[in-house]
């Protein structure tokens, strides 16, 4: 018991625990990461196809284990209303932690961008209604975001950027439009990453930590399958990025994320 209560305690605050990647062996991923200080895990959500695998892994593991709902910026197809329309039907049931993960991506097609500016923003709006933070997907879409951030700033909005690979100041920039954290992982090991130079400049209370697992793997396990016990991977290069304790960072970003997502802990 003494051990345990020392144990630095983290939360994975993005992780696909529904994916198939984890479909052979979720039990020991989640047992691995339990060892590691995982205390906690967010799942967001994506679309009505994953949906129902996201509610069954949160189902089996409720004490730790918190669902969101949202649409992906991918997954806006032609279908796109009858999708953002589950979204606004889930949210009525009360139990997801956060509107996410919404947001923008231009990176494989923009096809669909027009419609993604609005799916994000009926998002963003139902979000602040319910009172829950956003969980925000941006990859080659930052000044759309922000175009509808700028639209949305008055209804005083929470939430996190996910996988913030950005400059200091796109940063800044964030925190004109609500009460944003940036959520960290793997990006911040890689060899070439700006990262840790953007860090040193913000300040611990604005930071969460997160895996995006199975994807975004960080060094050294960088090419395989990604898991959430590699968060204290990613605390590692924080605390070494901001000149402090992994103590420090695991009990920061911890509180942070508790507060954000309005956790039970």
């Amino acid at each position: 018991m003494y051990i345990k209560a020392l144990m630095k305690q983290y939360i994975d605050t993005h992780v696909h625990l529904y994916d198939e990647g984890f479909g052979t062996d979720l039990e020991e991923v989640i047992f691995k990461a339990r060892q590691q200080g995982i205390i906690s895990f967010i799942l967001p959500g994506i679309d009505i196809a994953s949906h129902e695998s996201l509610l069954s892994v949160s189902a089996k593991y409720p004490e730790f284990i918190y669902p969101a709902t949202g649409l992906h910026p991918t997954s806006v197809k032609d279908d796109w209303e009858k999708e953002l329309e589950f979204v606004f039907e889930r949210a009525e049931e009360n139990k997801y932690c956060a509107i996410g993960e919404i947001g923008m991506d231009g990176y494989w097609t923009k096809e669909f961008i027009k419609e993604q500016a609005v799916v994000f923003q009926r998002q963003v709006e139902l979000a602040a209604s319910k009172s829950l933070p956003v969980i925000i997907h941006a990859r080659e879409a930052t000044e759309d975001i922000f175009s509808v951030l700028e639209k949305t700033k008055h209804l005083g909005i929470t939430g996190v950027f996910h996988a913030f690979s950005g400059s200091f100041d796109t940063f800044k920039r964030i925190q004109k439009y609500g009460d944003f954290k940036i959520g960290i992982g793997g990006v911040v090991t890689y060899k070439n990453s700006t990262l840790p130079a953007t860090l040193e400049k913000i300040g611990l209370e604005n930071i969460i930590l997160e895996t995006d697992a199975p994807w975004l793997t960080p060094v050294p396990f960088r090419g395989k399958r990604n898991e959430p016990s590699y968060i204290p991977i990613i605390a590692e290069k924080v605390a070494a990025a901001k000149g402090c304790s992994l103590d420090e960072v695991a009990e920061i970003t911890t509180i942070n994320s508790m507060k954000l997502f309005n956790l039970n802990i």
